[in-house]
């Protein structure tokens, strides 16, 4: 189940984290939020505000008696029916207006649901329930029929929507509409061939060195996921960088699993690796392996796909260093031969000044 709770103006997609914490807060029933796709307990989900409290739980029918979410199999041009049960816990009459929507991952890795006023193509298009609207009595329940209905040229594959029930309270204080909404999660695999796929895209490292010239240093790897199959998947990664022809590989350590991604959908990755030696070479390596489930719950294991990219690591201060000794070295030899050009010129001029006295000398005795 999952529970958008949302305060806005306007706006196509709504944020529900706060809320959502306010109403955990707040709900004195055990709460179930399919946001997050696979964040799974038991009991209603609830929405609560002051005297204002209702919640929502599938119906028990031929697909369930205590289903945590809607989950179906459909050929193309087929459809399904089921319902959702409303139930006001709270003192007064409850208006609320009902609609299904397309669900779509959110930057925290969570999943949302399109608002009202911002169209659907998938689930949010496809189901459609027996009413727009309920009135519910205080302590009374009411059972909402709907209908998703596939359309026959539908592309196979994964789809994630929800179907809601919604308040919405002008809030005169700060001159906003309060939207609340709370429903249950839909996900929807339409019949055909099923080609899951990750890419890694954009992939690239970068070296952070430190200032003693013979330390280890910590590299940066960047990278975005792509879902460019049609089924829904997460996935296990690994990343490691290593020098020139593969030494000196240091490898990251527990790199926490991005969010079940629908088709279509991107999760941008930084992962750092600690304790990489500069050998002026890098080559970074991510592994990627594709995790789907199965329409039965269970999961499956994909062939990994896996990306390289290379980059720098210069150890500047050892570099500084050499350059330092390398020069003093050149200074000493110039030094060293000016020297020795010196001594011989000191040399050459006494031999000189010898011969010389010597030739004079025999000059006189003559």
């Amino acid at each position: 189940m999952l529970m958008p709770a949302t305060r806005r103006k306007t706006g196509g997609r709504t944020g529900v984290t706060a809320l959502v914490r306010a109403a955990l807060r707040t709900a004195a029933l055990p709460l179930l939020m399919a946001l997050a796709i696979a964040g799974l307990c038991t009991g209603p989900a609830q929405a609560a505000d002051g005297d204002v409290t209702w919640t929502v739980r599938t119906a028990a029918n031929g697909y369930g008696d205590d289903r945590s979410s809607y989950s179906y199999t459909v050929s193309p041009g087929g459809q399904v029916k089921d319902a959702m049960v409303v139930a006001n816990r709270g003192k007064t009459p409850l208006e609320l207006t009902v609609y299904a929507a397309d669900g779509f991952t959110t930057d925290t890795g969570q999943l949302d649901l399109l608002t009202r006023g911002t169209k659907s193509v998938g689930i949010g298009a496809w189901a459609h329930a027996g009413r727009d609207s309920v009135v519910i009595k205080p302590g009374k329940s009411a059972e909402i029929p709907f209908t998703v209905g596939v359309p026959g040229n539908a592309t196979p594959g994964d789809y994630v929507g929800g179907i809601l029930t919604s308040l919405k309270q002008a809030d005169d204080a700060e001159g906003i509409n309060v939207d609340r909404r709370l429903g249950i999660r839909v996900k929807l695999r339409v019949s055909g061939e099923l080609k899951p796929k990750l890419a890694i895209e954009n992939l690239r490292v970068d070296y952070e060195g430190s200032a003693n010239p013979f330390a280890k240093g910590d590299a940066t790897v960047t990278y975005t996921i792509h879902n460019t199959g049609n089924a829904l998947l997460s996935g296990r990664q690994a990343v490691s960088v290593a020098g020139p022809f593969g030494w000196l590989r240091a490898e990251a350590g527990d790199i926490a699993p991005p969010p079940e991604l629908l088709p279509g959908e991107s999760w941008k990755m930084k992962v750092p690796v600690r304790g990489v030696t500069p050998g002026v070479s890098l080559s970074a390596t991510a592994t990627l392996t594709p995790v789907l489930t199965e329409a039965s719950g269970s999961t499956a294991s994909l062939k990994p796909v896996e990306a390289t990219a290379h980059g720098w690591a210069v150890p500047w201060t050892l570099l500084l260093l050499v350059v330092v000794l390398l020069a003093a070295v050149v200074v000493a030899l110039v030094l060293t031969r000016r020297s020795r050009a010196r001594r011989k010129a000191r040399e050459d001029a006494r031999v000189q000044d010898a011969v010389e006295e010597a030739l004079r000398e025999k000059e006189r005795t003559a």
